[in-house]
């Protein structure tokens, strides 16, 4: 590298950098200066703090106080979609979290809060899943009083029974139910559909979320969505992020419990129960029978301890 090099990189940055709004840039240099003078973090370290946050700003330019937790957690998920790796966004996260601190410890009001981003792990990736016990537990603590709490069990309940991803249950409408059959038509990545069963035990429910709770929470709106939030629109996955927060706390379950354990827990216990691997394939709307394959680790365990129970060498 010639001793021209650094100085070009910082000028390029700097350009990049001025492609933010006059506010955004200001807070961005603040925030650099901060981790330069008072923390003294490494130069290497500085520089990917600083491309993480403005690729965020970029993302979706704002004034910084109308930036709010789920503006996070969808740049994430889509950054997710693209196949960045978890160390990757991980990293992306941590610079996040001390950039919107920065501005809360100076006094800079912000609607964003961390603890409602979800943590990425790391390491070799095994499904977080509950046991069977776990779940009845966590499912049976739900209330059915309200049509709030009608339509929250019921959509928790659903996740479980059919392994749907949150997004698939947030998309669905009533067209796509068939509760003759007991199936429902899922809506998957990249226009893929499939059917998907689901238990006879949730009949009760879904009729009294579709003739008490549901009209409830339409308020003599017109919507074709199942699932709707309070004011009769789309529920979004930060709000049920926060239901289900909310309700893990209450069953006392010491997991950090997400949307996409439920699909975890479905995949795990069919898959104890003996069910085929390419049948949870399908239930799962893998497109590779290698995606499903991950959650057979999760069980090494039990594989192991059999193995040794019953091998005759053991």
């Amino acid at each position: 590298m010639t001793s021209g090099s650094p100085k070009k990189r910082r000028t390029t940055t700097a350009a990049t950098d001025k492609q933010l709004n006059p506010q955004l840039f200001s807070l961005l240099s603040s925030f650099v200066y901060h981790l330069k003078v008072e923390r003294g973090m490494a130069k290497n370290s500085i520089d990917s703090y600083r491309q993480d946050l403005r690729d965020f700003l970029l993302f979706e330019p704002k004034e910084i106080g109308q930036y709010e937790t789920n503006d996070l957690v969808n740049y994430l998920l889509a950054l997710q979609e693209l196949g960045l790796v978890n160390t990757s966004l991980a990293r992306k996260r941590v610079a996040l979290g001390q950039f919107f601190g920065f501005l809360k410890d100076n006094d800079i009001p912000v609607k964003v809060d961390m603890d409602l981003v979800p943590r990425i792990k790391l390491g070799v990736h095994l499904p977080d899943f509950l046991s069977v016990d776990e779940m009845f537990t966590l499912l049976g603590s739900l209330p059915q009083g309200s049509a709030l709490e009608i339509r929250n069990r019921l959509m928790m309940e659903l996740l479980y029974a059919t392994g749907m991803r949150i997004s698939e249950l947030l998309g669905l409408t009533l067209h796509d139910l068939k509760l003759s059959e007991r199936v429902i038509l899922v809506h998957g990545k990249g226009s893929k559909q499939r059917y998907v069963p689901f238990v006879e035990s949730l009949d009760e429910l879904f009729d009294k979320y579709l003739n008490l709770a549901r009209p409830i929470l339409l308020k003599l709106k017109q919507s074709e969505l199942l699932f709707l939030n309070n004011r009769g629109g789309k529920m979004s996955r930060m709000g049920f992020w926060k239901i289900l927060r909310k309700a893990v706390i209450e069953a006392k379950i010491n997991k950090d419990v997400t949307p996409h354990t439920f699909r975890h827990s479905f995949a795990t216990h069919l898959l104890e129960g003996g069910v085929n691997l390419r049948i949870v394939q399908a239930l799962l709307g893998h497109s590779s029978i290698d995606t499903t394959q991950i959650y057979t680790h999760v069980d090494m365990r039990r594989l192991i301890e059999t193995h040794t129970l019953y091998h005759p060498r053991a």
